[in-house]
């Protein structure tokens, strides 16, 4: 019976497989940094609401945020799409690839969805790339994600990986406060806000030799004064950090916290350190689902092979990582065949769109859809699922 859904699911995904890729690129070329993504939601949300789903726009007081439901099987499945782009190189993450595949797997799994027992939901998740009260995590202290009981996505990458090894993640933005003097006539009359940061930085090199190798700490300096001969009174800088689980980060968080301090205390600026209170959680990837979409993955010629360093290679974080700790989940990486591009190049923006990102597109879309009729068909891992929750 599976067999014969699957095919139904495949067929339909055809008849709507060129409007699927015009979405993609539609928001390709309209990129949208997180919580600005107006015609990115809109454009989504419109599409499946002319394809049958029940939508409803701005959830849990997210304007940019949306549901779209169809189907009233007992297994409620829901599929995030991603639509936020990176401030000045557009979706080079992919986000695109991301949102489209996600409406293309609910279209195919709508063909069938009662008649295999599924309730299947997108979930429009703003602002994935913000770093801190994201748009998942919003959503899941908000309701969000309530009723469900499993979740799933695809994401671009240079190769195919099945569970990419994504760690915990906080992000949060220094602000310095010193006073201003001129630079060469009352030096002594000034507090350098320039040099908290300069010294914040080089006491996080030094940090860097008695930390975890999977750890990671990089930033930036988003305002570093306004004048050369003015002492700088007011610095800013944005840092994340980035360790294997939320415990290793709550350890590491205070050490990078007190090199800014080190900064202040050294030069007498006021320095204060806000954000980071929601960080992004490791991922947990469900062994069955992942079984499935693997199997899934396979019939479409896409099969994941070892990898070396990289199977076990820190990649990147994501708020999919706080969803996998309530919901079983699974957040495949689909290849695009862009090395030696790679994520956040904006080289890696261009291939966003190539016949090889639409390829991985159709089958992230597919593999998904199948991979829900599976998760109903299979009985074990649809109880499993249902007690669960």
């Amino acid at each position: 019976m599976a067999t014969d859904l699957k095919k139904a699911a495949k067929e339909r995904f055809g008849e709507a497989q060129k409007s699927v890729i015009e979405m993609s690129r539609r928001i390709h070329a309209y990129p949208e940094v997180g919580w600005e993504e107006e015609k990115a939601s809109a454009w989504l949300s419109e599409y499946l609401d002319a394809a049958g789903f029940q939508v409803e726009k701005g959830i849990c007081d997210l304007p940019t945020a949306f549901s779209a439901r169809i189907g009233s099987g007992p297994l409620h499945i829901g599929i995030c799409a991603e639509y936020d782009s990176l401030p000045g190189i557009g979706h080079a993450c992919g986000h695109n690839i991301i949102a489209a595949s996600a409406i293309g797997a609910a279209l195919a799994a709508a063909k069938v969805a009662d008649e295999a027992g599924l309730t299947i939901t997108v979930l429009g998740t703003p602002a994935e790339e913000v770093g801190d009260s994201s748009g998942k995590i919003l959503m899941l202290e908000r309701g969000g994600f309530d009723g469900l009981h499993a979740a799933m996505m695809v994401h671009p990458a240079p190769m195919d990986m099945l569970k990419a090894k994504i760690i915990a993640a906080s992000m949060f933005d220094i602000c310095c406060t010193g006073k201003e003097s001129h630079a060469s006539a009352f030096p002594e009359m000034g507090v350098n806000a320039a040099d908290a940061l300069t010294i914040a930085q080089t006491a996080i090199g030094l940090l860097r030799q008695h930390i975890r190798s999977t750890d990671r700490i990089h930033g930036i300096v988003t305002h570093g004064g306004d004048a050369p001969n003015v002492v700088p009174a007011h610095t800013s800088a944005r840092y994340i950090v980035r360790a294997e689980t939320l415990d290793q980060l709550a350890e590491l968080r205070p050490k990078v916290y007190r090199c800014f301090e080190a900064g202040g205390l050294a030069t007498g600026a006021k320095v204060e350190i806000r954000g980071g209170t929601k960080p992004y959680a490791e991922m947990h990837h469900h062994e069955g689902m992942a079984a499935l979409y693997r199997k899934n993955s396979a019939e479409l010629g896409r099969e994941f092979k070892p990898l070396g360093e990289l199977d076990v290679r820190p990649t990147g974080s994501t708020d999919m990582g706080n969803v996998s700790r309530v919901l079983p989940s699974i957040h495949p990486m689909i290849g695009i065949n862009s090395l030696p591009a790679v994520n956040h190049q904006p080289e890696f923006t261009a291939h966003c769109i190539t016949e090889d990102a639409d390829k991985a597109l159709m089958d992230g879309a597919l593999a998904m859809a199948w991979t829900c009729i599976d998760m109903a068909a299979d009985a074990v891992i649809r109880e499993s699922l249902m007690a669960a929750r």
